[in-house]
């Protein structure tokens, strides 16, 4: 056990809160989620690993990932790229949105058959549309991508 670890689980003894040693998300899991919601902390915890086992927080390959965790990395990337409401950057539009994640896919931080799918199924121009400034949705040519 690193002095880490044993500084945590000093702060949290007594709180009924656990520390994993697995670096599951300790606070998601401990809380009270219906039965349908019980893979929140799973996902949660898993979206930001990356198919190449270099992402975090375990270093997770896309085998050992959930494709449910999968299938939110790629919609967390592609709203935190979009999102107008971030008052450290500025919106992407929609073409450059997707640049930089065919750039990811490239780097196997996504999965490639669900960002393919997120392109040839339209989802990315149903959420443009729905949620995006009408300036941000550009054209966009995803040929090169499938």
């Amino acid at each position: 056990m690193d002095s880490q670890e044993d500084k945590l689980r000093a702060q949290l003894q007594g709180t009924g809160v656990s520390v994993t040693r697995s670096g599951d998300n300790i606070m998601l899991e401990k809380l009270p989620y219906p039965r349908h919601l019980r893979d929140v902390p799973m996902i949660a915890g898993c979206h930001h690993e990356t198919m190449d086992g270099k992402g975090y927080p375990k270093r997770l390959t896309t085998d050992e990932m959930p494709l449910t965790a999968r299938m939110m990395a790629i919609a967390d990337i592609f709203e935190a790229l979009t999102a107008s409401d971030r008052p450290y950057k500025k919106a992407k539009p929609l073409s450059e949105a997707i640049r930089i994640m065919g750039f990811m896919n490239k780097d196997s931080h996504i999965d490639p058959d669900l960002f393919r799918l997120f392109l040839s199924s339209g989802v990315y121009l149903d959420y443009a549309r729905e949620y995006l400034d009408p300036e941000q949705i550009d054209a966009v040519d995803i040929s090169e991508y499938l």
